[in-house]
């Protein structure tokens, strides 16, 4: 159940996205960054906190679960946004996300859509 002034975004299929990347998508107003490590997936703001470069063009860190800006090496958390070194010190941030029947769900509140990310929920071949 999506809360109230929620609004929910489908993204396109899990199997589109490489495990171990990023790709910039634009919602609702908002420029995110989409991140695959095996079955989980993260969103975040695509804007670095500290220079105006996009996040997902950087490297994704699958083992530490991070990203780094590819402009002047800051990693950001892809679970809390917060950057884990310099030069930024701001967080971006995160969005509720998720997987369902193999497809990419984005849930965007209507204050502050800042949270962990969702565990993957995907249900195929589960009987309703």
């Amino acid at each position: 159940m999506t809360a109230p002034g929620s609004t929910v975004h489908r993204l396109g299929r899990l199997d589109d996205l490489a495990d171990g990347t990023a790709r910039r998508v634009e919602v609702g107003g908002r420029v995110i960054a989409l991140v695959r490590i095996g079955a989980q997936v993260y969103a975040l703001g695509d804007v670095c906190s500290h220079a105006d470069v996009s996040l997902s063009e950087g490297e994704v860190l699958p083992e530490s679960r991070e990203i780094e800006c590819w402009k002047h090496g800051s990693a950001f958390s892809l679970e809390t946004g917060e950057p884990q070194t310099l030069p930024a010190t701001q967080p971006v941030p995160v969005y509720d996300v998720s997987v369902v029947d193999g497809e990419i769900v984005l849930t965007i509140g209507a204050v502050g859509a800042q949270r962990l990310p969702a565990a993957v929920e995907d249900r195929e071949g589960s009987e309703a």
